[in-house]
């Protein structure tokens, strides 16, 4: 009887097997995105606002408004002038957009001011139905 029961778990546990499987998100690039880095005045109503509300914490944000894909991120408070953001990649996959932005210090020649500063970019490409993946 044990001798049986056994066989008939070992079975079921072989049947599962082929059940789970494990998909591979595939991040191969399929080509580069064109993209345009907004001025403040260039950002829709609705997506500043959502800007404003993050405050001076860090934000990761999407939004789609008429055909366009606003990406925007942000890097917080900090305390003094001369920060930027600078976009280095923004391509799509099967799956995902990706988008790769870096936070650029005060030059060591700048005049750095002590100043809070919240240093963000918003950047505008066409409408994609896709996630979009910050690295």
């Amino acid at each position: 009887m044990r001798r049986g029961l056994f066989y008939i778990i070992c079975i079921g546990i072989l049947i599962s097997f082929p059940a789970c499987s494990v998909k591979k998100n595939n991040v191969e690039k399929i080509r580069d995105l064109s993209f345009a880095v907004l001025s403040e005045e260039e950002i829709p109503e609705e997506l500043d606002a959502r800007i404003k509300e993050k405050g001076k914490n860090a934000f990761k944000i999407t939004y789609s408004d008429k055909g366009k894909l606003y990406i925007a991120q942000g890097y917080g408070r900090k305390e003094t002038n001369g920060y930027s953001v600078e976009v280095t990649d923004c391509y799509e996959t099967e799956n995902a957009v990706y988008i790769c932005m870096n936070l650029i210090g005060p030059a060591k020649e700048e005049k750095v001011i002590r100043t809070e500063t919240s240093p963000y970019v918003v950047v505008e490409l066409d409408a994609i139905d896709k996630n979009v993946v910050f690295e």
